[in-house]
């Protein structure tokens, strides 16, 4: 139903990809939804100071870490001086990642009040100076993309500094743009405009466009796709706890009935494989904090949910999450489809914890 999604020398062979999350797409994230559909995903978005600055240390290469199975794979990166971004997507690409996307999205206050993520779509000119370092830092054979929302606000001149950015970056030689229908201003409150992206997506005709905002289940990513005409969409936080989401919206693409929510056993055998990758990354003692959130999110599938979030939410030492596998997900019973989110999980919430 729906053509690859050409991301520069790469082509994806399914136009449902996942987005940067803050705090959540890590190595271990990125691998689980790659086995479970996804064809492509994106690093949880880095400074620009951080990777220039910390890249050798052990902090970094939990950021940094990349795999051969996961390839293609992109890393995002933010900040606000264009002198810091290309030397910081050298060591990016240095360390393994295929695409360098910048992020011009974020809402965050602090991020806001630090002149990087949202705020540059107010500076056209320190943004596509960005974009041009990037470009040039990484040279041709390593796609640039940017993430956008459709503007500061929903005034006249955000709406012309949008296209202005738009057109920019693609005329500098980005690959692609994914933006989001909601403004910065907006941050995570009300829906995302789809009609937006319609536009957006006339207006760049054969330019490659991705669409972002209010997709948590399979049916609104291909909602998307075929309401606005975007070449591809972002899963966000529909996927944080659902890596299902990838490959049940390629079964109702390719014209299958929607599969059933994964089993409690299936759910446990991709929820200890999660554990045993961040426990790869992160160490025993403290993988049990980063996976917590992961829990939360993950018992949204089980049937007894409430139970089993109060579970997730009381491990606190190394080796009680499989305690809790062991008790909540003994028994196969069907799975639930996780109810679906009021807002979207931008590709940013708070800045990375090395700011």
């Amino acid at each position: 139903m729906f053509p690859p999604l050409v991301i520069g020398r790469f082509e994806l062979d399914f136009p449902v990809v996942q987005a940067a999350l803050s705090g959540y797409s890590d190595w271990a994230m990125r691998l689980v939804a790659r086995r479970l559909g996804a064809p492509y995903t994106l690093c949880e978005v880095m400074l620009d100071r951080f990777v220039t600055e910390v890249a050798r240390g052990r902090k970094a290469r939990r950021y940094m870490q990349v795999s051969d199975e996961e390839h293609p794979v992109g890393a995002q990166l933010m900040g606000s001086d264009p002198l810091e971004f290309g030397p910081a997507a050298r060591q990016l690409v240095e360390s393994g990642f295929d695409v360098i996307d910048i992020n011009f999205g974020c809402p965050v206050k602090k991020v806001l009040g630090r002149h990087r993520g949202g705020y540059l779509l107010s500076q056209p000119q320190t943004a596509l100076e960005i974009v041009q370092r990037v470009r040039d830092a990484v040279g041709p054979e390593v796609p640039v993309t940017v993430k956008m929302r459709r503007g500061l606000d929903d005034t006249a001149e955000s709406r012309d500094k949008f296209f202005e950015i738009f057109d920019g970056a693609y005329a500098r030689g980005v690959a692609a743009i994914t933006v989001h229908g909601r403004t910065v201003v907006q941050k995570y409150v009300g829906p995302s405009r789809w009609d937006f992206l319609r536009e957006v997506k006339r207006h760049a005709g054969a330019r490659v466009v991705l669409g972002s905002g209010d997709l948590f289940t399979p049916q609104a990513c291909l909602d998307m796709l075929q309401q606005t005409g975007v070449d591809g969409v972002t899963a966000a936080r529909g996927a944080i706890g659902n890596p299902w989401i990838f490959g049940h919206t390629r079964a109702l693409a390719a014209g299958l009935p929607l599969p059933n929510p994964p089993s409690v056993h299936q759910q446990r055998t991709v929820i200890a494989e999660h554990y045993r990758l961040s426990e790869q990354l992160y160490g025993p003692e403290h993988c049990g904090r980063q996976m917590r959130k992961f829990g939360i999110k993950y018992a949204q599938l089980h049937p007894q949910s409430r139970a089993v979030r109060d579970a997730f939410v009381a491990v606190s030492r190394p080796g009680q999450w499989l305690e809790v596998l062991d008790r909540w997900y003994a028994e196969d019973q069907p799975g639930r489809y996780p109810a679906p989110e009021g807002s979207d999980l931008d590709d940013c919430q708070a800045e990375v914890s090395a700011a």
